[in-house]
């Protein structure tokens, strides 16, 4: 057997990178090359962390190093769109963590980048790639429940521990963008074409005493353009119940002849299929696989599955979803949420993509 054309990675940015470089170190299909990060004392952190001395504080150098294929990007979300922009420039294929860009005026100058340059561009929205989801899609794609009817998708998790860092008290910090964007993928993976969105969001009792600037409670409801409906929800700085009982987050598909139910954090998974039979599957053997470090703070799992899902995309020279189609129209579907709970009304996500001239339908 030949051995495996492994490809070869940089990371910039340490903080979530964290979960990456695990994620590579541990994967037989992963060579890391590079890692980087301005913080020059998380950087040192690092490699004594993982036992590696690849460290550098200059993306520049990175870019420059021809024997990097790729670069992950973990860096604050407004500084993707520059990130992927030099990554692409200088002959990478891209990962980058979610929410892919912050402001869609970004999104046409990127997505003429990504077709000129010919690079994978891939979304790390790694909810899709633990077990019970990624079971729930091919259970869906084998038509085991029928057409598809609506979707529910939840984020409720007791996040109080975010309000010691004094990042997450900023302005710019929202968990519409932060927490949300998890379910708010689940209903695109399944529903992509929304036409418009209605929702309200409020600030806790919680979270204004801890010092959060923008709501830490919503529930939305999403309209396809076929008709058909789905509803998410997120709540964070509140209890929450024992993880038998609400797994933190979920996606129920209900179609016409079955329904689903994928559950996050005890990686737990029920359907009753067409036949009408009903089953429950759990991979507790996997808990290692996903939770490396404390507090399950970190779930390097799901980062493993999908940065070998993209090495095998690359190798194969097949798309790697969600690609930066799907990024930009998750960024846009959650902008015209933020934008329903400010103004009180229904907003179009396509009518935010024409006022920054990007047409998704094109090739």
């Amino acid at each position: 057997m030949s051995e495996i054309n492994k490809l070869k990675l940089g990371i910039l940015g340490l903080g979530e990178g964290r979960s990456t470089i695990s994620a590579a170190l541990n994967s037989d299909q992963i060579d890391l090359l590079q890692i980087c990060d301005i913080n020059e004392e998380l950087g040192r952190k690092r490699m004594k962390e993982f036992g590696i001395d690849c460290y550098s504080n200059s993306y520049q150098q990175m870019l420059d190093n021809p024997e990097i294929e790729a670069i992950a990007i973990y860096t604050p979300d407004h500084l993707h769109a520059e990130h992927v922009k030099q990554a692409l420039l200088h002959n990478k294929h891209v990962v980058c963590t979610k929410p892919f860009i912050d402001n869609l005026k970004d999104a046409k100058g990127l997505l003429e980048l990504a077709e000129k340059s010919n690079k994978h561009v891939f979304v790390g929205q790694s909810s899709r790639f633990f077990e019970p989801m990624s079971q729930q899609r091919k259970d869906y794609d084998q038509g085991l429940i029928g057409e598809l009817i609506t979707i529910e998708s939840y984020y409720h998790a007791d996040h109080r521990w975010f309000l010691e860092k004094p990042w997450a008290l900023e302005s710019s910090f929202k968990w519409l963008y932060g927490g949300l964007s998890h379910p708010v993928d689940f209903i695109r993976w399944y529903m992509p074409n929304i036409s418009e969105v209605m929702g309200y969001g409020m600030l806790s009792e919680n979270g204004r005493k801890g010092g959060l600037k923008n709501y830490d409670t919503m529930h939305f409801i999403f309209k396809s353009t076929d008709g058909r409906i789905a509803r998410v929800s997120g709540a964070y700085t509140g209890p929450i119940q024992p993880v038998m009982r609400d797994s933190e987050m979920s996606c129920i598909l209900r179609g016409d002849l079955g329904c689903s139910q994928a559950d996050y954090m005890d990686l737990r998974y029920a359907i009753t299929d067409k036949t009408g039979k009903e089953s429950i599957q759990t991979w507790e053997n996997r808990l290692k696989h996903y939770f490396r470090f404390e507090g399950k703070s970190h779930h390097a799992g799901e980062y493993q599955n999908y940065l070998e899902y993209f090495a095998q995309s690359v190798r194969s020279n097949t798309a790697a979803y969600p690609d930066i189609k799907e990024g930009i129209g998750t960024v846009a579907l959650l902008q015209a949420m933020d934008l329903s709970i400010e103004t009180g009304k229904p907003v179009s996500p396509q009518e935010l993509l024409d006022k920054n001239g990007v047409d998704l339908s094109l090739a």
